[in-house]
């Protein structure tokens, strides 16, 4: 019989918490779901722990393709899934016992929502709770909140399966903001909420994003928030032919619809040499930085301070100024040590 609800998780190399993640989707209250648990060419033995799960549990269905990341692994479970709403839960996360119920019985009684998230608890490696993350559940506040950022927890988001892939589901151009790209795309076409309590645990651990990766997914949420913009306007999708994510050093990004973020990551890029010729896409976009832009400029423009081989001078000058309007404290300290230090 087809499930109700198909849970879908991607998993690379993630045998830590896989265990944890998987035993709390076992456990819902709600049974009638499928469990589609696709591996992304795992190689730490992730692999043999998926088999065991689905020789335990008839609802466990494996996928498995070589590594292709996040997005393809996210829209194969998509096409696999049978269940009319689609739940997503990360493989270090773990969802309470009342999730699924109490999202599906929300969604059944509002036909009009395509997307509902939760608020979720933080735990620290050991399952610890550590604190909390409490998205917005007003709706005009959600609708204020995800115009300038993310505002659902991708681990505790459930959607209707025809509505995501009516829109075509995540999309790889927007790489490590590839959840707010659809999100933003199912505000468009329908309803979306979170609910105030704490349906899963979201685990904060020692794998971050690395600076590159911050970089990028700050760059894919402008190139989302530009996407909308265009959508908005009645003229189309204007990220519509991107089948990758944009290189902001290629010629072709500087008459893109994107053209006015190029210049400030270039600036951010740590991979690539940079100079004082990009300073100025800071300067002109200083009260236009959202918060991880901004924090992101002001620590690449205090190592480009400490790398200037040079007397102290007008571009020092410069530097300094425009740290000072992103962290007034951090410009005061590098002015008292010196700018040699």
């Amino acid at each position: 019989m087809t499930p109700v609800i198909s849970v879908i998780m991607p998993v690379r190399n993630g045998a830590e918490w896989l265990g944890e993640a998987v035993a709390s989707v076992r456990a819902q209250e709600f049974g009638d779901f499928e469990f589609l648990i696709v591996d992304d060419g795992s190689d730490d033995g992730t692999a043999g722990m998926l088999a065991e799960f689905a020789d335990a549990d008839h609802r466990i269905r494996i996928l498995h393709q070589r590594p292709q990341g996040i997005v393809t692994a996210l829209n194969n479970a998509i096409a696999a899934a049978r269940a009319p709403y689609l739940a997503r839960l990360d493989a270090d996360d773990r969802a309470k016992p009342d999730r699924l119920r109490r999202q599906l019985a929300f969604m059944e009684a509002h036909e009009e929502i395509g997307l509902i998230g939760s608020a979720a608890e933080k735990i620290d490696a050991a399952g610890r709770v550590i604190g909390r993350l409490a998205p917005p559940t007003d709706g005009a506040r959600l609708a204020r909140a995800l115009e300038r950022n993310n505002p659902f927890i991708h681990s505790s988001v459930m959607m209707r399966a025809a509505a995501v892939r009516g829109l075509g589901g995540y999309r790889a151009a927007f790489r490590a903001a590839e959840d707010y790209d659809l999100w933003l795309r199912m505000s468009e076409a329908g309803g979306v909420a979170n609910l105030a309590d704490d349906l899963i645990q979201y685990r904060q651990h020692g794998s971050n994003l690395s600076r590159r990766d911050a970089i990028r997914q700050a760059f894919s949420v402008r190139l989302a928030q530009r996407s909308a913009a265009g959508r908005r306007t009645g003229a189309g999708d204007p990220a519509g032919n991107l089948t990758a994510p944009p290189d902001w050093w290629a010629a072709e990004a500087e008459t893109s619809f994107y053209a006015a973020d190029v210049g400030l990551y270039r600036l951010l890029d740590s991979d690539r040499p940079r100079g004082p010729r990009y300073i100025g896409a800071v300067q002109d976009r200083l009260f236009d930085l959202n918060h991880v832009e901004r924090r992101l400029a002001q620590s690449r423009l205090q190592t480009m301070l400490r790398e200037i081989d040079a007397p102290i001078g007008p571009l020092h000058l410069r530097i300094l100024m425009l740290i000072a309007v992103l962290h007034p404290a951090r410009a005061l300290g590098f002015a008292w040590r010196g700018t040699s230090a």
